[in-house]
């Protein structure tokens, strides 16, 4: 049976795993935050605002009541599309012609759904558009965060230091920094930082393109941090934070559909074009508990 049959699209499954992990590897947040299972639609995570405390009761003594003060989040599903167009001859191709088109699929619309978790979670940005998504409320953008160290103010003068300056505001709200992302172009430059002797302060992070791990903590390094270039520069550097305050989720798996009528993307009627369209759609929803559990570093005043 052909891989792009006329009566639909039969997806192997050892491609279909690779799209899905490819959304979640090629992710900051994925890399910093574990995913978890959720059901469809708004969910409700219960909060703890005022931890309890324990009493010691003397022999005999009455026990006062512990005061707890709860709340509540909400993790909001936001849908994220990839519709790519072909010219319908693909379908007349062989199985080894029409596996490869799949397999480019894979790999790009991965990718793209893998930056807009990271865009839409950072910044609420589209990545079509660069605009800002409505639909996802500031307390969910991560990069919102009051906690905020400017590279261009700072009287500090190494990136490193101004890295602790950064964690030392996610650590005097009560939290403790646990991870951090870098727009690559920051990443490089504590990377390639050196003493006055000239030795290199981080060796182990190389040029800062494939890094793991930083001072003790995870790290990883994607332009979705500054949100170029889908958006306009948002000038922030890396984000620092506690970041299992990021619950997150796949709220529905991708699925692939082979569409060959009508006008699915505002192009032009397919069968006038002849040409089919393949769509991948992803469903997340996350919520951010306490912004204050993070920290960004900034060039300047971040357009966020």
């Amino acid at each position: 049976m052909a891989v792009l049959a006329t009566t639909g699209i039969t997806l192997p499954k050892n491609i279909a795993s690779g799209l899905f992990a490819k959304a979640l590897t090629g992710s900051a947040v994925a890399a910093l935050s574990g995913a978890e299972p959720q059901q469809f639609g708004e969910v409700t995570h219960m909060t703890l605002t005022g931890a309890p405390r324990a009493e010691y009761v003397g022999e005999g003594a009455n026990k006062a009541p512990t005061a707890a003060t709860f709340g509540t989040k909400v993790a909001t599903p936001h849908k994220v599309q990839v519709t790519m167009r072909f010219n319908e001859e693909v379908q007349w191709a062989d199985d080894a012609y029409q596996l490869g088109i799949l397999t480019t699929l894979a790999d790009q619309g991965g990718l793209a759904l893998a930056r807009a978790l990271d865009l839409g979670v950072f910044h609420g940005i589209n990545p079509l558009t660069g605009a800002a998504v409505a639909s996802i409320v500031v307390g969910d953008r991560i990069a919102t965060t009051t906690n905020s160290v400017e590279l261009v103010t700072a009287t500090l003068l190494t990136p490193d230091t101004v890295i602790e300056a950064a964690a030392g505001l996610v650590i005097a709200d009560g939290y403790i920094p646990d991870g951090i992302a870098f727009d690559p172009s920051y990443s490089w430059t504590v990377a390639t930082a050196r003493y006055v002797d000239g030795r290199k302060k981080y060796p182990e992070l190389g040029y800062g393109s494939n890094i793991t791990s930083f001072e003790g903590l995870k790290a990883f390094s994607s332009s979705t941090v500054s949100g170029l270039p889908e958006a306009a520069d948002t000038k922030v550097k890396a984000i620092i934070g506690q970041w299992d305050l990021l619950r997150w989720g796949v709220q529905k798996k991708i699925p692939v559909e082979l569409i060959k009528y009508g006008d699915p993307d505002g192009q032009g009627d397919l069968k006038r074009t002849n040409q089919i369209a393949l769509r991948l759609e992803v469903v997340y929803g996350w919520a951010v508990m306490d912004l204050d559990g993070y920290a960004v570093v900034v060039d300047k005043v971040a357009n966020v």
